[in-house]
């Protein structure tokens, strides 16, 4: 994870597939961003009943597909 991160060009967006796994992966993964004044904007998950949906959903940071068709 470290060296995806420093290798990443600045201001540009990620895809993390299979990842986070679990919710504890998930709170860990926040907290380590946290810790390098990053932050996550939107999360898009194709699986709702993923274990990490929630915790994105609740932070309000999940995009869901049905806000795509209500867009403009």
């Amino acid at each position: 994870m470290r060296r995806w991160f420093f290798a990443r060009k600045p201001d540009a967006g990620f895809l993390l597939s299979e990842y986070p796994a679990t919710l504890l992966q998930a709170q860990i993964f926040d907290e380590w961003l946290e810790a390098r004044d990053e932050v996550i904007n939107t999360v898009i998950a194709t699986n709702p009943d993923h274990p990490a949906v929630g915790h994105y959903r609740t932070l309000g940071l999940l995009w869901e597909p049905s806000e795509a068709a209500s867009t403009p």
